[in-house]
């Protein structure tokens, strides 16, 4: 009489490989909703939350569908398999998220210029949900100090027109878009050209401007060269630009502010950059303007100063 072998089924093993999928569906499609749809940074760090939770039990479940494999021989090997395979991109994502946050200092704005920080032009207001986060104290800039000592200004011995086309040039490259300018755009008129301010008197007799023919006749002269760039920094000392900009694969938000302040020959460039939603940037902000700071200095190659 032959003896049939039946091999005992792992449910750890099948309940993992549908743990895991879920898990890898779900972190997908908030990636695919908050870079490309309307998905709110928080809904997403939640949503993240949960599919690593999910990640991490399939991962626990194909480990006892391993061990029951080894053990008894059991069928689910190829679940587990899969199960780990699917929940690699939730656990690679929830692991870098959480190594930066251990390792990294929470602070969500830095500034190359921790004592005098460029203002905005016009403040971030975003709704944090349930990513609650407080405004930024001095406490905060110390840390940012002794976590990114090297993170600080540049000086260029240049003019501030020819700092300012580098500056937008390398924002327009790095992903960062210019939303708002300001500067001191209006230029003060000679004292020639002002108004005397001497009224006639009441008793005075009004001229007869038919016939008399005036005794000054303006000369028409051509409108001046006024694009954006001119605009900003005719008779300017200073200016400041405000964008923002993406993370290219989460789409994380940032606010970018970069000031430009000409100081005799020179001229000194500061750049802010802060999370729009958490207490925590994750480091991203640094790196964001370490990397805007070393791509000005490869624009202007040969006048950066110290």
């Amino acid at each position: 009489m032959a003896i049939r072998f039946d091999r005992p089924v792992s449910s750890a093993a099948r309940f993992s490989r549908r743990f895991a999928a879920f898990a890898l569906v779900l972190s997908l499609a908030a990636l695919v909703g908050h870079r490309f749809g309307g998905l709110a940074t928080p809904y997403l760090v939640l949503i993240l939350i949960v599919a690593m939770g999910f990640a991490l039990l399939a991962t626990a479940l194909a480990a006892a569908g391993l061990r029951s494999l080894w053990l008894t021989g059991a069928e689910g090997g190829h679940d587990a398999l899969k199960a780990l395979i699917f929940a690699a991109l939730p656990l690679v994502i929830g692991g870098l998220a959480v190594e930066r946050y251990l390792s990294m200092p929470e602070i969500y704005d830095v500034s190359t210029d921790p004592v005098s920080v460029p203002e905005w032009l016009k403040p971030p207001s975003a709704d944090q949900i349930w990513l609650k986060r407080a405004a930024v104290t001095p406490q905060d800039r110390e840390k940012q100090l002794e976590a990114y000592p090297e993170l600080t200004g540049r000086r260029y011995d240049g003019a501030i027109d020819r700092v300012l086309e580098a500056v937008k040039k390398v924002a327009k490259l790095n992903g960062i878009r210019i939303t708002r300018a300001e500067g001191d755009t209006v230029p003060t008129r000679d004292p020639e050209e002002r108004p005397s301010g001497k009224q006639p008197a009441d008793n005075a007799p009004v001229p007869d401007t038919a016939d008399a023919a005036p005794d000054v006749v303006p000369v028409p002269t051509p409108r001046p060269f006024d694009d954006d760039v001119a605009q900003l920094i005719r008779r300017a000392n200073g200016v400041t630009l405000q964008g923002e900009t993406r993370t290219l694969v989460l789409g994380l938000r940032f606010d970018v502010m970069i000031r430009l302040r000409e100081e005799a020959e020179t001229t000194f460039v500061d750049v802010r950059v802060a999370s729009r939603y958490g207490p925590s940037d994750l480091g991203f902000s640094a790196d964001i303007a370490e990397e805007y700071l070393k791509a000005l200095d490869s624009e202007l190659l040969g006048i950066a100063g110290s």
